[in-house]
């Protein structure tokens, strides 16, 4: 059975590292929306562009595994819901989906940033101490149950579904 591989944490958390790892150990297509956004669009985020990214990167994904390759999907997922909503839509494609939790304690994520700033500027963004802070606190860290892949959500109140909820949260998706 192929495996999805959804890496979830923080920026600076280790996360790409860690998915250029598990696609190399298991033969892996690696999918990294920030390796895209930058040479696309010439920014991070880009008016929403990267919604729109994600889900086509998302559709690629599951049209991988279809097809027998194992993915690693390198987007942080910072919500339950989204890490809910691709678990759904990865089973349904009749794969597995495989959550890969990449903590990190806000000091060692600064010094990583700040690292990344200077090594690399054209290849990443910058990132500001209010930003950081302000995103610990939408971050929603996976618990054991999620983390073991045991029972799914039910989407949020007002979604028939995990396809329509995931459809509307990557509109490039369907």
């Amino acid at each position: 059975m192929t495996t999805l591989f959804l890496t979830v944490g923080l920026p600076g958390a280790g996360k790409t590292t860690r998915a250029r790892q598990l696609a190399k150990e298991h033969r892996a297509l690696r999918l990294t929306p920030d390796e895209w956004m930058i040479p696309l669009f010439g920014e991070p985020e880009a008016g929403g562009k990267r919604d729109v990214l994600e889900g086509r990167l998302l559709w690629l994904a599951l049209e991988a595994l279809r097809l027998g390759t194992n993915v690693v999907l390198d987007f942080g997922c910072w919500s339950r819901d989204e890490r809910s909503a691709i678990r759904w839509l990865v089973e349904s494609a009749g794969a597995s989906c495989r959550l890969v939790y990449v903590p990190v304690d806000h000091e060692t994520q600064r010094a990583r940033i700040a690292h990344r700033q200077s090594a690399t500027p054209d290849q990443t963004f910058a990132m500001s101490e209010a930003e950081l802070s302000h995103w610990r606190t939408l971050f929603e860290e996976p618990d054991a149950a999620e983390l073991e892949g045991r029972e799914l959500a039910d989407p949020p109140p007002g979604w028939p579904g995990w396809p329509e909820w995931a459809t509307d949260r990557w509109p490039s998706l369907a």
